[in-house]
């Protein structure tokens, strides 16, 4: 995980801290917050405001890309091509560390706070085809398909496991080839097969104080699985495959 883009053509690490009730509307606490991250990350250089978000974000032509948002009930985070596993936690960090005294966060607001790790393979074949190859083809699910007949077009896999004995930590893995977005909505592009982790703490939290723990316990785990299941399992299965079309 040192060089997460030596397996991938990229890599990301995302964050969400999904909220119980609705943000501050007013225009004061989300330009007093994006100022202070800015004055922390100078690449974060322009807002961009969408129907249902506002956005803090580094110029796209950066070699990686850094962004905060901000939506009804949710703030999220997101470094795209890291140098560093390190280097990416730094702004979800420091959203942890400012984002509830600006905007009037309670412990008893937060849901839960999600640490993604996204990895995506570019590929010119049908990807449906590819993950199915490399992570169905020898499963009992396999046997669904006659080979001479069918053709995959939706090969999605999604699975949720549960961390801790009371259910406040979870992790799922999903694969996500989006068949439809890629194939229809722009011919002249082509969206790479991605494969998330996700690592999930419950809340709500006794504390705010509480928060870079639990995040540190998020890296932990995202980390061990990532290297120990998600790599292995899925990510190299799928390059894999890739490489053997």
């Amino acid at each position: 995980m040192n060089e997460p883009t030596e397996l991938c053509s990229d890599f990301c690490v995302n964050q969400r801290i999904a909220l119980k009730m609705d943000l501050p509307d007013t225009r004061e606490p989300t330009l007093e917050l994006f100022d202070r991250l800015r004055k922390s990350f100078p690449a974060l250089t322009r807002v961009r405001r969408g129907e249902d978000e506002v956005a803090l974000e580094s110029d796209e032509a950066r070699d990686d890309f850094l962004w905060v948002s901000l939506r009804r009930t949710s703030i999220r985070s997101g470094h795209s091509s890291p140098s560093s596993l390190q280097d990416a936690y730094r702004i979800h960090r420091a959203v942890l560390e400012t984002a509830p005294w600006f905007l009037s966060i309670s412990p008893l607001d937060i849901e839960h706070i999600d640490l993604t790790f996204g990895f995506d393979l570019e590929t010119d074949q049908p990807r449906d085809r590819v993950v199915f190859d490399a992570l169905l083809a020898q499963s009992p699910l396999a046997r669904l398909f006659d080979n001479d007949m069918d053709r995959p077009i939706d090969v999605q896999p999604f699975v949720g496991m549960s961390l801790s004995p009371t259910g406040n930590l979870m992790a799922t893995f999903e694969v996500k080839t989006r068949p439809r977005h890629g194939d229809n909505a722009n011919p002249g592009f082509v969206e790479p097969i991605s494969v998330y982790l996700t690592v999930r703490q419950n809340g709500p939290l006794a504390s705010l104080e509480q928060l870079p723990e639990s995040f540190a316990a998020l890296c932990g785990h995202a980390e061990r699985l990532a290297e120990e299941r998600a790599i292995p399992h899925l990510v190299m299965p799928i390059r894999d495959a890739i490489a053997a079309q």
